[in-house]
């Protein structure tokens, strides 16, 4: 026995030590136990002082199980002895057949911590730490135990790793060595790159929301010119013969809409002139003739404005236009059946700002004309390179292309490699992607069949309280956080900020790694969202040195220190080594 109880208070027990401490090494840290007759409980050592040992109550043992927190308290009666490694393989370790060795415990140096892959990896994490603290180690140690130590084939799992600076390519290398049936993939947004293959997206796979953020829409009026263009695409992008009927009715709605605004006859006169410069069929253009009492006009004859201001037969034009008009047709929204291009959705993107009527309003020409200018402005740059793909490919089928390696495997991990992109657009295309994978999980019949995993490197750039929910209505993020777990779509979050990401996404993260942190914004972020850290918990996390981390959550029966073993091989992240860059050799 170290000594006896002689007070508890709360959750601190003071104990009169009955032995010689200098025999005992290191003794601030460590667990102690207090042995009553039903349960035993646990407490850290957080002072000795005049013979006086405290320990703070960390939780109890009752019929074999570690239950965290401190409702019960010892008895007086209780006898307090130093920890024993049965009693910490129950508070520390894990006893899954599925567990890794991560690294050891800062306290007990020779003992080695063991991860659930079960527990952690069926809720959201989140891993924490200033630059250089050990947060992309920690991240390819996990994962890489995940397929070197196992002793069950992760063959089904399905982790898709957003790299902001490139820097898992090498970390994952080697993973196929364990076993030809697992590997990974790399997808890049270097467009030089010979190496990997360009990361692309089929743009007729892109909805009204994703649109939207390519295309920075900052008002809910502008979100509907986009529903309409994505809507009448599909019957401009497709060969006339299909669709004929159908195109015929779409422009000659919009152009009845004209014929009847109640604008001069010559503003009328020029509107349909320019909308069927651009927009005809073969039976709806200009040049069609028309016959009236044995005499023929075409289209453009009919519309002529002769001297007194009037048209010379504009009737029989809205007579032949309503001829066109079908009956029961609406538009809707393509569902990824057709193939077609940027370009296609451009000219879609023209009609729709011309059948909103937005040269009769300069508010709505102004939004419309924002939103066709930063669409150009992407399809005629080298980012419209990620959206060009010349083979059709539904969605189910483009999500098992970036699950297959070249060599027609199965790739566990898929890591695309956003380092040469900027900030806004690989945003953007991680919320795309992310988007994606939420609505293909959710459709699935079975729940929960096909887990996905999103890490989100650096998330602090892409898991913010930006202007989503106010435009959209949701944030991918945090809808994945709060309905995705549900489906098996899960996130790791991955960031030197937490002060600076979505309070929702990161308030349902079940476990955490952290590492060194200074900001005070952020350590006070730590202690309000996270529960269980507490004071003693965020001051540790100030003093801790790089690798080591304080784990917590639903995967660790407690809160622990551990000292991560080094990934092998390591990810392209560390500090630029100045002893060799600035002397001389």
């Amino acid at each position: 026995m170290l000594g006896k109880i002689i007070a508890i208070n709360e959750s601190i027990v003071s104990v009169r030590l009955g032995v010689d401490i200098y025999s005992i090494d290191g003794l601030i840290g460590k667990h102690v136990v207090f042995r009553d007759k039903d349960f035993t409980s646990i407490g850290e050592v957080i002072s000795i002082e005049d013979g006086i040992m405290k320990a703070v109550l960390t939780g109890e043992i009752r019929n074999g199980k570690f239950l965290f927190g401190d409702i019960t308290k010892p008895s007086f009666n209780a006898a307090c002895q130093l920890i024993d490694n049965a009693s910490l393989d129950i508070i520390l370790s894990s006893s899954s057949d599925n567990s890794i060795v991560l690294g050891k415990s800062y306290v007990y140096p020779n003992y080695n911590l063991k991860l659930d892959i079960g527990n952690f990896f069926s809720n959201h994490f989140s891993i924490l730490g200033n630059s250089g603290s050990g947060k992309s180690y920690s991240v390819a140690k996990i994962l890489q135990s995940v397929f070197y130590q196992c002793k069950k084939l992760p063959f089904y799992s399905n982790i898709f790793l957003f790299d902001a600076y490139g820097e898992y390519q090498r970390a994952f290398s080697r993973i196929h060595e364990v076993n030809e049936n697992i590997n990974y993939k790399v997808y890049t947004t270097d467009l030089n790159s010979t190496e990997f293959e360009l990361l692309r997206y089929p743009f007729w796979l892109l909805g009204v929301d994703d649109l939207c953020l390519l295309m920075n829409v900052t008002s809910k009026e502008q979100i509907p010119i986009i529903e309409k263009a994505l809507k009448l695409v599909s019957y401009f992008a497709r060969e006339e013969s299909e669709v004929i009927s159908q195109k015929n009715d779409i422009i000659a709605r919009c152009l009845l809409d004209v014929l009847f605004s109640g604008k001069a006859p010559s503003l009328i006169r020029n509107k349909v002139v320019s909308i069927l410069a651009k927009f005809s069929t073969s039976n709806l253009n200009l040049e069609i003739k028309l016959e009236k009492g044995g005499w023929t006009r075409t289209i453009r004859q009919c519309l002529f404005v002769e001297q007194g201001g009037e048209f010379a037969d504009v009737e029989l034009v809205i007579e032949y236009l309503e001829s066109l008009c079908l009956n029961n047709f609406e538009l809707s929204l393509p569902n990824g059946e057709y193939m077609y291009t940027m370009k296609d959705f451009s000219t879609a993107l023209d009609f729709a700002l011309i059948s909103e009527g937005i040269m009769n309003s300069d508010a709505a020409f102004e939004l419309g004309n924002v939103l066709k200018v930063r669409f150009n402005n992407l399809m005629n740059s080298d980012y419209s390179r990620y959206f060009d793909l010349d083979t059709y490919v539904n969605r189910e089928g483009f999500i098992s292309l970036l699950l297959t390696c070249n060599n027609g495997r199965k790739a566990q991990i898929v890591n695309f490699n956003i380092n040469y992109v900027d900030d806004r657009f690989a945003k953007n295309l991680v919320k795309i992607y992310s988007k994606l994978l939420f609505d293909y999980i959710t459709s699935l019949n079975q729940r929960a069949s096909m887990p996905f995993h999103i890490v989100l490197e650096e998330a602090h750039r892409y898991v913010q309280n930006d202007s989503d929910v106010d435009i959209l209505g949701y944030n991918i993020f945090e809808r994945i956080a709060k309905e995705g777990r549900k489906y098996g779509l899960l996130l790791g979050i991955v960031s030197q900020r937490p002060s600076e990401l979505s309070e929702t996404t990161i308030s349902q993260c079940s476990n955490f790694l952290v590492f060194k942190m200074f900001h005070p914004k952020d350590l006070q972020f730590i202690k309000d969202i996270i529960s269980s850290a507490d004071i003693t918990v965020t001051n540790k996390i100030k003093t801790l040195h790089p690798g080591t981390c304080i784990m917590f959550g639903t995967a660790f029966r407690m809160p622990t220190i551990a000292i991560l073993d080094k990934p092998n091989p390591e990810p392209l992240s560390q500090s630029c080594d100045i002893n060799n860059t600035w002397y001389l050799k």
